[in-house]
């Protein structure tokens, strides 16, 4: 596994992160504040803002931006977190719309006010902080996964597992998390892994190694089924 594949499962662990962008009302002063986001199928920072934020504002004169992940306690610098500089620029795709929604689901009652928009970011450099004394400049090239198949299938796997195995997906929250779920539905899945919504908390699986498509999601599926009922 590369640096840039590390940075884009790490990434994909999270739903919250710091954006930061140049400050209009303050010139020359970046501006932060905590986000809710998603990762696309290529691993990019998608996110959703209103009209009437101070990010989308800022963003208008100047697209540079940077997003961090971190855990938050005490012992975070013995942990991994990055953060990715590049340019936030909006997104019109309904099928990364759908994903975000799908994952976040209160996003739902935000678009429906209207007013809030998706952006994506573009990363240019990633800073790397795998643990403590292990850092790491990258390109932001790197962490981005190429254009797959599973991408294409993501719709149909989700279809066929909470519709037919809802508990293989009870098996995995039991297997991995130790969580006795009584309802767990499938809610994304991408080249390095699939997400679950288990009694209302999210829940990410990593697969071992980088997937293609349905075929491989199929068997890796499989193999952690017999494993959670072994």
């Amino acid at each position: 596994m590369t640096r840039g594949d590390e940075v884009r499962r790490l990434l994909r662990r999270f739903d919250t992160g710091v954006l930061a962008t140049h400050s209009e009302k303050q010139p020359g002063y970046p501006y932060g504040a905590a986000l809710p986001f998603c990762t696309d199928q290529r691993g990019r920072v998608i996110l959703l803002i209103s009209h009437l934020a101070e990010h989308t504002r800022n963003l208008e004169h100047d697209q540079h931006a940077s997003f961090t992940v971190s855990p938050m306690h005490a012992q975070l610098q013995r942990e991994a977190r990055a953060t990715l500089i590049g340019d936030c620029l909006p997104v019109d795709d309904p099928v990364i719309a759908e994903r975000f929604m799908r994952m976040l689901p209160e996003s739902r009652e935000h678009l429906a006010i209207g007013g809030f928009r998706f952006f994506a970011i573009e990363p240019k450099q990633v800073r790397l902080i795998a643990g403590f004394g292990s850092l790491h400049w990258l390109d932001g090239a790197s962490m981005l996964a190429p254009d797959l198949p599973i991408a294409q299938a993501e719709a149909e796997i989700l279809q066929h597992m909470n519709a037919e195995h809802a508990a293989a997906l009870r098996d995995y929250c039991r297997h991995a998390y130790r969580l006795d779920a009584k309802q767990a539905e499938m809610t994304g899945i991408d080249c390095d892994g699939f997400d679950v919504r288990a009694d209302g908390t999210r829940l990410r699986f990593e697969f071992p190694g980088l997937i293609q498509d349905a075929g491989q999601a199929r068997a890796e599926l499989v193999a952690l089924a017999k494993a959670a009922r072994a």
